[in-house]
């Protein structure tokens, strides 16, 4: 009896250490999983700066500066405005005499299709 009884205690403790041992390897496979996921995170991070790097230089090579496009922009709209005072400046008076010699300026005439009544 004494034997049988050493016999299931080995198997016991031969049980209990595979458990741990399983324990263990799935201990290690969740902390290697963690590390990959972290690698594969920070590949795609390096990754992604790259892309968008090559990204902002084809842009720039492409389109040039967006400084340079807004102030290119806001200097020719500033140059159109002043084009366009001047030239009201320059017109308006004029324009102003025209308009009201047509207005008050009237000379009656017959239609030339008028025909008197017979």
């Amino acid at each position: 009896m004494t034997s049988q009884s050493q016999g299931i205690q080995q198997l016991l403790q031969a049980e209990k250490r595979a458990k741990d041992k399983l324990e263990e390897a799935k201990k290690r496979k969740g902390k290697r999983l963690k590390q990959a996921k972290e690698e594969a995170t920070a590949e795609i991070d390096h990754y992604r700066l790259q892309r968008e790097k090559e990204f902002r230089n084809k842009e720039t090579s492409v389109m040039g500066s967006q400084g340079n496009l807004s102030a290119k922009i806001e200097e020719q709209t500033t140059e159109a405005i002043r084009n366009l005072t001047s030239s009201y400046h320059r017109n308006m008076e004029g324009m102003m005499k025209k308009l009201l010699s047509t207005i008050f300026d009237i000379s009656p005439e017959i239609h030339p299709n008028f025909r008197p009544a017979v």
